[in-house]
């Protein structure tokens, strides 16, 4: 990361048809809420509220789009027919209501797993790299990365700067789940790439874990390095700890979470907690590692706050602050442990956001955003309309109230009606970021 490099988060839209699935085998949050009632226009409205509030910081702040939902390609491809779109949703209604659920899926919004980025800085070819996650533990998530790719390379278009790579493919050796398990740590002119696995794809691995399943393979981290272009002085391997995947800590940053030269983690957050610790001191001068004990907050207490799953930021005036969710403060250890920090200046402030309609969908605030450090030339090369200011901000709050229902039910799902009003959102947000036909019902 040079002097001048900007470290922007691209945030995710919170689809239409955001509702309760309990999808997530192994996420405690997405599956207690299974069959829950949500408010698609509600979570919306709490991700913009949460994306201003970072722009008014000085945080440049990105715009993704959801996923087209209900996904009636998908329903079609899993054999589900009708001479009509809606046809075909009232049969899966009918004969498959968990396939239903699963096209509906919302989990886009986590683009924490859209993909896995490399700053210009740290590659030979001076791009900026971005890998789509392919996603393949969940099925649910599984159908996003070809939007996904679609997307990223309307936003990132100009070649000579960014390389959006296609999703790894060759099946479950190589599931590969994005940056959510994947943390770039610089100081100076070093600059660090971990990637935090839960198992190997190839040989077998009898260190996995054995309740949950491990999403991220070793074998697809190193893929992911290999492509772009990062050599062993840059990139690290480390095991999560099968004990806290079989806890619910389904990815790295639901224990850990990295920023500049520091380390935010619980102790029982890697297999070898001394060899990580030491293997990136010696490549990242004045390293600080954060540690939080089990003694004081539990891996129970980590998952249920989602205290790891918060943002670490430093804006243009300096000091870090930590962003998350307002559950962090509802939690009574944790809430003591981030005063702590705070007392201690580890962290300038903590700003908690109300993001519940997340939350209970499974996912805490840095869930909702893509990390990616840009130079000056770069940002001004992403699709200008893509950033967040006061005037997209009021756009997008105007077409949130205007298309998100207030509540949604999982019966509804079965609503063709629920389809129109998806498409003709997703088409009017197309013309807003002006981001031509990425959809294919556009196309």
């Amino acid at each position: 990361m040079t002097a001048k490099a900007t470290e922007a988060n691209f945030d995710g839209l919170v689809g239409p048809t955001h509702n309760y699935a309990g999808l997530s085998y192994g996420n405690v949050a997405s599956t207690s809420n299974l069959g829950g009632t949500s408010s698609p226009r509600t979570a919306a409205l709490q991700g913009l509220a949460k994306m201003k509030a970072l722009a008014d910081l000085g945080i440049p702040q990105g715009i993704l789009p959801p996923q087209e939902r209900p996904d009636v390609h998908a329903l079609r491809r899993l054999g589900l027919s009708g001479a009509t779109d809606a046809q075909v949703i009232e049969r899966a209604a009918t004969d498959a209501p968990m396939l239903l659920a699963l096209c509906c899926s919302a989990s886009s919004m986590w683009t924490a797993n859209a993909a896995t980025i490399a700053p210009s800085a740290d590659t030979p070819d001076t791009r900026v790299h971005l890998t789509p996650a392919n996603l393949l533990d969940r099925p649910h998530r599984a159908i996003e990365p070809a939007q996904t790719t679609r997307t990223l390379r309307a936003i990132f278009a100009d070649g000579s700067r960014f390389v959006v790579h296609e999703p790894l493919e060759m099946g479950q050796a190589f599931g590969d789940e994005g940056a959510a398990n994947h943390t770039r740590l610089v100081s100076g002119d070093h600059a660090l790439h971990l990637f935090v696995y839960g198992r190997r794809g190839i040989g077998g691995d009898p260190s996995a874990p054995k309740k949950f399943p491990a999403r991220q393979t070793l074998e697809a981290s190193q893929a992911i390095a290999r492509l772009h272009g990062l050599d062993d002085t840059r990139a690290l391997f480390v095991q999560q700890s099968p004990d806290v995947i079989d806890q619910g800590v389904f990815h790295n940053d639901v224990i850990a979470v990295g920023h500049q030269q520091m380390l935010f983690f619980h102790e029982l957050a890697f297999r070898d907690r001394d060899e990580v610790l030491r293997a990136i001191a010696a490549r990242i001068p004045g390293f600080e590692p954060v540690e939080v004990r089990a003694s004081e907050v539990s891996v129970e207490d980590a998952v249920k706050s989602y205290l790891f799953n918060s943002q670490i930021l430093t804006p243009p005036g300096g000091g870090r602050i930590l962003v998350a969710p307002e559950e962090c403060r509802e939690v009574a250890p944790v809430a003591k442990l981030l005063d702590r920090l705070v007392e201690q200046g580890v962290f300038r402030e903590v700003k908690v956001f109300d993001l519940r309609q997340s939350m209970r969908n499974g996912g805490g605030p840095a869930c909702l955003r893509l990390r990616v450090v840009l130079e000056p030339e770069e940002i001004a090369a992403v699709r200008p309309t893509c950033w967040m200011n006061d005037r997209t901000y009021e756009v997008l709050v105007a077409w949130v109230t205007k298309h998100y229902r207030d509540r949604l039910e999982a019966r509804e799902l079965a609503d063709p009606s629920l389809l129109d009003e998806s498409r003709r959102a997703l088409d009017e947000l197309t013309g807003i970021l002006a981001l031509g036909s990425i959809y294919p019902f556009q196309r």
